[in-house]
């Protein structure tokens, strides 16, 4: 045994494994295993879709599912085979094969060409006091991705990732749980891939490949093994079926694609004005203005400081005037205050709303406006109360809401003096008594990492419920797999540190290979005084987030576009520039997301998933299919290494051509990120403005490239929720080679929404343009 100093010796807990199974049955889409007093179950979903049930008991717990979006009876029938050996048990689709082992019960699954995949290692599954497990190969040369928000590089093999939220305030490259808690990950090699959604909500962890190497592991702390796999064969297909499992973002409202500003915090009436102003004398675009806690009056949810903002209404009317939404923070802690006649507390006092403890007694802890109580979110009728106390918000024009603290993040005492982090007691009840669903009562043990997307959820239908007619806006820090079907979500705390704008490509890729697409950090870091070469260099990679907000922290220098001089200023102001153009190309992207479940920004291996160059790459992204970016995330560094994939590629600004696979080395002065286009790309560009409604689109340019690409443009009123009945139209683009010609098709634009009149300018890039007015009609140009 190997001596620690000071650590005294422990024995682990023996793992009981399965027997073999004793009896096969099936019935509809559900294959039953009888292993002796355990029991197995395998449900077919879709011909690429399987759920894996396992229970030591042989009974199976009443679930509520508050990620799955479709009970297994609710998808569609898929025929499936089953075949009988005296050594297995074979379940055939159109595009798997899952093996069962009678002896040991234990489970492999093959393509059509034979290539096994997440096949059970020799343990199977197993389970001890407190824990169930499952144990499986890893292939030569797999990689692992996803996992959520997770910091470090892309690739996760040889890394151990554990689901439980937390506030993860000054996390590092090391640090293992974060603000979401997302038991998902996917699985790539050359020709295969598959998705591990691990359907627990209980604390979780994946060990992939730490302890034992060649074998990854999933443990849970629930009573059950219960798994859905994803065969692809590719990302994009573990994709779409992964957020048909767990649901698709709503389309955001297009002013939430600008570049949004924030600060802890711009504390009085004067200061946002001044803000605002600085923003439209300036010439630099931005659409959102966010208000962080010291808006309240003494951080009181659903509260506005009279002294502070003494007329929030007229404030928020003013900036919208100018072309600036108002997005307000929120937290759940509840000031506790019998007799201050504050509403929020007395109503949940009133209708028993806030947590208590297992003995009966409220609980309470301590954060911004000190002792405070906690709504339970998991109550259908609290969520409910919580959306209707927006009302007060979006009744004076608030357009978004900033969910923070709520992983929950708790301390033991108040925030002034030193305290340790808590939450609720983990036998804490929570949510409904379920007597009308035969379902017990949950405890904080087992919804803790659902208290964030509760939250969300709860403000997504109160902004839906009372700003009706439009789009709302919602930003979160904790959440739970199909976070995505209520929020957006930003990385928390991050730093003014380069190590931090380096990891957050990989962050806000991983998060979009977890079915969360609606993504960014905080441009220039939060904590801590950015130097004006890592904020250009910051904000020429925060055009690429889907989600672009500047934020910082209270006693940190001011982090606004111009503070850093002139030079900083005009590459702040060229880069945002350049989203507001790129808009019509991002907005469509989003269209893709809500459509498809496809990440907005993508690694190289979503697109080249069989080029192992692409498997370890985290410092080159894709802005969707047709831009790629190299950025400089090191201090006085001009020049960088480019991996270019298969294929023909263009510089965005010289127009230099290239060949790959090719490594190049790009200059990059501090003005410029390297940025490349593949052949045949199609971006849709629009002009300049200062926000995205401040006048109609008059003109929309394509940018084109020569190659062979179809594309398909989104186009819809950027407000409203007409789109969800088919108020929008799309148009299908296509670039082809013909006899020594480039032939641009653009199809007839189909649907039920009309654009202004406008001009469409058609730019061969490096070739020349021609123009045409917009008729809705096909139009073929030749160069």
């Amino acid at each position: 045994m190997p001596q620690y100093f000071g650590k005294l010796p422990t024995t682990n807990q023996a793992w009981t494994t399965v027997s073999n199974v004793k009896a096969v049955s099936w019935e509809n889409n559900i294959v039953n295993f009888d292993c002796g007093d355990s029991r197995l179950t395998i449900s077919v979903l879709t011909p690429n879709l399987i759920r894996v049930r396992f229970a030591p008991t042989g009974e199976f717990m009443p679930r509520r599912s508050w990620a799955v979006t479709l009970d297994d009876a609710e998808w569609a029938i898929t025929p499936f085979a089953v075949r009988e050996t005296e050594a297995t048990i074979e379940i055939e689709t159109a595009q798997i094969r899952v093996c069962v082992q009678r002896e040991k019960c234990r489970i492999a699954y093959f393509d059509k060409a034979n290539r096994p995949f997440a096949q059970d290692a020799e343990m199977g599954i197993g389970w001890q006091m407190g824990a169930v497990a499952g144990w499986k190969e890893i292939a030569a040369d797999e990689h692992f991705y996803g996992f959520g928000e997770r910091t470090g590089f892309l690739d996760k093999l040889s890394e151990v990732k554990t689901n439980w939220t937390t506030d993860a305030l000054d996390y590092d490259s090391l640090t293992d749980e974060m603000y979401q808690a997302i038991p998902f990950f996917m699985a790539l090699r050359p020709q295969v891939s598959y998705g591990i959604f691990f359907n627990t909500t209980f604390w979780s962890q994946f060990d992939i490949g730490a302890e034992q190497p060649g074998i990854w592991k999933m443990e849970t702390r629930g009573g059950e093994l219960d798994y859905y796999i994803i065969y692809g064969p590719e990302p994009a297909q573990i994709l779409e079926t992964y957020t048909q499992l767990t649901g698709k973002m709503p389309l955001p409202p297009k002013w939430a694609l600008g570049y949004h500003q924030c600060r802890w915090s711009y504390e009085s009436e004067s200061v946002v004005r001044e803000l605002a102003k600085e923003f439209r004398q300036r010439r630099i675009p931005c659409d959102v203005i966010h208000l962080d806690i010291d808006y309240m009056r003494g951080y009181r949810v659903f509260t506005w400081s009279p002294q502070r903002f003494p007329n929030a209404a007229k404030l928020i009317s003013d900036l919208a005037e100018d072309g600036f939404k108002t997005v307000t923070i929120i937290d759940p802690g509840v000031k506790y205050e019998p007799e201050g006649n504050y509403h929020v507390f007395d109503q949940g006092i009133e209708n028993d709303y806030f947590v208590r403890k297992a003995d009966g007694t409220l609980f309470h802890g301590y954060v911004w406006p000190e002792k405070a109580v906690f709504p339970d979110f998991l109550r259908p009728d609290v969520s409910n109360w919580w959306a209707d106390l927006h009302k007060s918000l979006t009744d004076i024009g608030v357009a978004g809401i900033w969910n923070d603290m709520n992983e929950p993040a708790i301390n033991d005492r108040p925030f002034g003096d030193d305290g340790e982090k808590i939450w609720f007691p983990l036998d804490a009840p929570q949510g409904s008594t379920g007597a009308e669903e035969n379902l017990p009562t949950s405890t904080h043990i087992e919804v803790h990492n659902l208290y964030g997307l509760m939250m969300a959820k709860a403000c997504y239908e109160g902004l839906q419920r009372h700003r009706s007619s439009e789009r709302s806006f919602v930003l979160t820090r904790s959440g739970y797999a199909g976070v995505q079907r209520w929020s957006s979500v930003w990385m928390g705390d991050n730093q003014s540190l380069w190590e931090h704008l380096e990891m957050s490509l990989p962050m806000l890729c991983n998060m979009g290979l977890s079915g969360v697409g609606f993504v960014g950090c905080d441009i220039g870091g939060f904590a801590g005084n950015a130097t004006a070469e890592l904020f250009a260099r910051w904000m020429q990679v925060g055009m690429l987030y889907p989600l672009m907000r500047g934020h910082s922290a209270m006693s940190t220098a001011r982090h606004e576009p111009w503070v850093f001089g002139d030079r900083v200023e005009n590459i702040c102001r060229e880069y945002i520039n350049l989203r507001y153009q790129l808009l019509p190309y991002i907005y469509s992207l989003f269209w893709e997301a809500t459509t498809t479940g496809a990440p907005i920004l993508r690694p190289l291996l979503y697109h080249f998933p069989n080029d192992p160059q692409t498997y370890s790459l985290y410092d080159q992204v894709l802005l969707g299919a047709s831009l790629m970016a190299a950025p400089i995330y090191r201090p006085g560094v001009e020049h960088r290494s480019v991996y270019l994939p298969a294929g023909t590629w263009y510089d965005w600004w010289s127009g230099d051509r290239y060949e790959g696979p090719i490594h190049i080395l790009a200059h990059a002065p501090l003005e410029k990120m390297p940025l490349y286009v593949r052949s045949g790309a199609i971006v849709p560009m629009q002009p300049v403005s200062q926000y995205v409604d401040q006048a109609p689109l008059n003109e929309i340019r394509l940018r084109i490239w020569p190659g062979n690409n179809e594309y398909q443009l989104f186009e819809d009123d950027g407000q409203t929720n007409e789109y969800q009945d088919k108020n929008f139209s799309l148009t299908n683009i296509s670039v082809f080679t013909e006899s020594n010609q480039t032939v641009v098709e653009i199809g007839a634009r189909v649907g039920e929404w009309t654009p202004s009149p406008r001009q469409v300018i058609v730019e061969l890039v490096g070739v020349g343009e021609q123009r045409f007015q917009d008729d809705g009609k096909p139009h073929t140009l030749q160069f």
